[in-house]
C-alpha cells in the first residue's frame, strides 16, 4: 500500500473546526467511529496484541502485520501476549490509555472479553479481531473479524479423509492433536472435522488432546497416544507445527509417517508443506497468516468511519503431496 496523503493545512483547520462543532452530537451517541481521540496529525496509530510466537504460522503472521503497517504509514504499537489472556487484556487497556486510533488483536481464547472491549467502545476506539474470534453476544463491541473459516478447514480435512477411507470395511482409528483449550481455531477445527467424518461410522476418534499448537506439545502428546493405543491409523493435527512434532514421536516408535499413519494438518507453512511434499504428511488444509495488508486497509476504513463487513474471510485452498511440490518454490511463509 502507498503512504497516506498529507492533509493540507487549510483542510486540516476546517476538519478541526468541524470536529469542535460536532463534538456534542458525537458524545451523545457515545460511540464515535473515528477512533480514540489521539492528536490528528494525519497518521493512524494501531495497538496490536498478538497471541504469541508459538508456531511458524504465528511468526509469519507477525511479520506480515509489522511490514504492512510500515508500508501503509501506520504507527504500530505491538505486544506479544505469550499465550496469556491476562497479558492481552493488560495490553488493550494500555492502548486505551494511550488513546490509539485503532485496536486489533488475535484473541488467545474466545471467552472473557466483554469488559475490556466495552472499555474500548466507551473510549471510542474501534476494535478489529484478526485470525481468531470471540464469543461475545454483543457484536457492537468490535467492528469486524478478519481471518479464516476454521470450521471449514476442519471440514475440508475430514472430507478428504472420508474420500480416502471410503472403501474401509473395518474401524479407522483417528487421534487428534488439538490447539489451545478454548481457542477458536481449536474449537472450530474439531467441530468441522467431527461433522465431516460422521458420515462414515468406521471413522472413529479414539483420542483427542491439546498440544497447544507447538511442536514440543505435538511430540509429547503423540508419544502418549502411541503408548496408549496399539492401532492408530490417522492423525489429525490442528496445525502443522504439532504435526511436525508428532513426526518425531511416530518415527521414534518405529512407524513410517504418511504410510503407517495417515497425517492430516492445517496451516500450510513452509515446513509443513515440505513434509507434505516428502510424503510424511498426506493432506493440508491451508490457513493463510498473511493478513497484514487487509488489516491495514480495514484500519484506515474504520478510522475514517466507513462501514465494513462484519466478517471478512481470507481465501484459502488445500494441498496434496503433488500440489505441495508445485507450490513450494514460490511459498512466502
Amino acid at each position: 500500500m502507498g503512504k497516506m496523503r498529507t492533509q493540507s493545512a487549510p483542510w486540516r483547520a476546517a476538519a478541526v473546526l468541524a470536529s469542535v462543532l460536532l463534538v456534542g452530537g458525537v458524545a451523545a451517541c457515545g460511540n464515535s467511529d473515528t477512533g480514540g481521540g489521539a492528536k490528528d496529525d494525519g497518521k493512524i496509530t494501531m495497538g496490536f496484541s498478538q497471541v504469541g510466537a508459538e508456531s511458524g504460522w504465528r511468526t509469519a503472521n507477525t511479520t506480515s502485520i509489522k511490514e504492512s503497517a510500515a508500508a501503509a504509514g501506520i504507527e504500530l504499537k505491538f505486544d506479544d501476549a505469550q499465550q496469556k489472556q491476562e497479558n492481552q487484556i493488560k495490553a488493550i487497556r494500555n492502548y486505551i490509555q494511550q488513546k490509539v486510533d485503532v485496536i486489533a488483536f488475535s484473541p488467545v481464547v474466545e471467552s472473557g472479553w466483554d469488559t475490556v472491549l466495552k472499555e474500548a467502545k466507551d473510549a471510542d476506539i474501534p476494535v478489529i479481531l484478526t485470525d481468531r474470534s470471540v464469543d461475545s453476544a454483543d457484536k457492537s463491541l468490535y467492528k469486524t473479524f478478519l481471518g479464516s473459516d476454521f470450521v471449514k478447514e476442519g471440514r475440508l480435512a475430514g472430507e478428504w479423509l472420508v474420500e480416502q477411507k471410503k472403501s474401509a470395511t473395518g474401524p479407522v482409528n483417528i487421534v487428534e492433536l488439538q490447539g489451545n483449550t478454548g481457542a477458536a481455531p481449536a474449537n472450530d477445527r474439531k467441530k468441522g472435522f467431527g461433522e465431516a467424518i460422521a458420515v462414515n461410522p468406521n471413522l472413529k476418534i479414539i483420542a483427542s488432546q491439546p498440544g497447544d499448537f507447538t511442536r514440543a506439545g505435538g511430540k509429547q502428546v503423540m508419544e502418549q497416544f502411541l503408548k496408549a493405543n496399539k492401532q492408530i491409523d490417522v492423525l489429525f493435527a490442528h496445525n502443522d507445527d504439532m504435526g511436525l512434532g508428532a513426526l518425531e514421536a511416530i518415527t521414534a516408535a518405529g512407524k513410517v509417517p504418511g504410510k503407517d499413519i495417515t497425517i492430516i494438518t492445517v496451516d500450510a507453512v513452509k515446513d509443513g508443506m515440505q513434509a507434505l511434499a516428502d510424503g510424511k504428511f498426506n493432506f493440508i488444509a491451508e490457513c493463510s497468516p498473511l493478513l497484514g495488508p487487509q488489516l491495514m486497509d480495514l484500519a484506515k476504513k474504520v478510522h475514517a468511519g466507513e462501514e465494513v463487513p462484519a466478517r471478512i474471510e481470507t481465501e484459502e485452498t488445500t494441498f496434496t503431496t503433488e500440489q505441495a511440490k508445485e507450490a513450494l518454490p514460490n511459498r512466502k511463509y
